[in-house]
């Protein structure tokens, strides 16, 4: 993984968060966050993890629904030769914290 690669995630994220928040229309899309974005070396696809305060299949449609949206609109306003292909990945990694936490919370209730 290369500095500019990972320059190139965070400005897609960030793009991708600000078109999601203020252009999609989709109502399932509302509360979706985008936690991170891994693009591929040779900018040919990007997987786009995200976490939601809704139902999360809900949300993946309507991500996946938008998806050619949000592509032109990257393309509209990023100055990349190739836009990746994006692939929309439900984040597990805020609900396994979680998950540890209360377990952690538990273990020290029953000392």
């Amino acid at each position: 993984m290369s500095i500019k690669n990972d320059r190139i995630d965070s400005i897609i994220q960030k793009q991708i968060s600000y078109i999601i928040s203020n252009e999609v229309k989709n109502p399932n899309v509302k509360f979706v966050t985008i936690t991170y974005v891994d693009v591929t070396n040779d900018l040919s696809f990007a997987k786009v993890y995200f976490t939601t305060l809704n139902d999360k299949e809900n949300a993946l449609k309507g991500l996946n629904s938008a998806k050619g949206f949000i592509r032109k609109n990257l393309a509209d306003t990023l100055e990349l030769r190739h836009i990746p292909e994006l692939e929309f990945v439900y984040d597990k990694s805020i609900e396994y914290g979680k998950r540890i936490e209360d377990k952690i919370k538990e273990i020290h209730e029953n000392e």
